[in-house]
């Protein structure tokens, strides 16, 4: 059988639910997800398999107007996922009734030459008519090549869509091997995933500039991974929040990522976590490279 791979970029608006489509057409998580804006950072790699075709997606950080240096260099970082792509999606919240806020995502990829589909999420939480009508104005102007109406949730309408990128993938040799899901190293991802339960914790209470730093990762003798990881905020006010008191609320999001990344990884996990404020983390050129983001200027 000849084999099929090709790359997909996954943009749209912040909290479109970009991850968690990505999540869904891998068949697992690949991706942190959280109800908090601005939550994907770097371009993390997830990849799928249907039949033959192996579809890499690009999970991009979302599109917005960047105002510091971390936004200018997610929002690159996002253009970047959807260069050379085979296919770019743009992911939509179906439940938005404004769509303005998409004008100058529309306006960037109208010059482009990658075959554009336009994915409306969130399907189970819309009625019919409204989502109609969005689909209507979005794909009038001939921008999109296809439409898409799903819920990355529910799973609903994600296998059809899987289908027709398999579809789209040009014939090539497979970029990764067959049990590779992600390209993000198992040190990132314990990261990511220490950074979710972060959010998912203490919601509005955290601001959104704070970065969980690996520091060390280590296989025991007996099997199991010592994980040693710095969570790095920019004000001392911020510290009390993230320990908790007696340092429960560490300890709280410790444990639920340790839970996860044993289930992740398959061994048993020994999760250190410790709290660090710098003012300046987001002016640290080897922050960036960590979370695999360039140093924009």
């Amino acid at each position: 059988m000849t084999q099929h791979c090709g790359l997909v970029a996954v943009i749209g608006a912040p909290n479109a639910g970009k991850s968690t489509l990505v999540n869904a057409l891998v068949g697992q998580k690949v991706a942190i997800v959280s109800a908090k804006a601005q939550t994907t950072r770097a371009r993390l790699m997830g990849i799928a398999l249907e039949g033959e075709a192996q579809i890499i997606l690009a999970d991009t950080p979302g599109l917005f107007a960047p105002k510091r240096r971390l936004d200018r260099a997610m929002v690159s970082a996002a253009w970047e996922g959807a260069s050379e792509a085979d296919a770019i999606l743009l992911v939509v919240d179906g439940r938005k009734k404004k769509k303005d806020y998409l004008a100058p995502i529309l306006e960037t990829l109208a010059g482009r030459p990658e075959r554009k589909i336009l994915v409306l999420n969130k399907v189970d939480e819309t009625r019919k008519e409204p989502l109609l009508i969005a689909a209507q104005e979005l794909a009038g102007e001939g921008q999109f090549d296809e439409v898409f109406f799903i819920s990355a949730l529910t799973g609903d309408g994600v296998p059809e869509l899987k289908a027709r990128l398999a579809e789209l993938m040009p014939e090539s040799p497979w970029h990764y091997p067959e049990d590779q899901v992600s390209d993000a190293s198992e040190r990132l991802l314990a990261c990511e995933i220490t950074r979710e339960q972060l959010y998912r914790q203490l919601h509005d209470e955290l601001p959104y500039d704070s970065i969980v730093r690996p520091e060390s990762y280590t296989p025991r003798k007996d099997g199991s991974l010592e994980i040693h990881q710095q969570i790095v905020i920019a004000r001392d006010s911020q510290k009390g929040i993230v320990l908790g008191k007696g340092g429960s609320k560490l300890k709280s999001i410790g444990e639920a990522a340790r839970k996860e990344l044993t289930e992740l990884l398959g061994v048993k996990v020994h999760l250190f976590l410790h709290v660090k404020v710098d003012e300046r983390w987001e002016d640290d050129k080897e922050i960036y490279e960590e979370i695999g983001l360039d140093w924009v200027k």
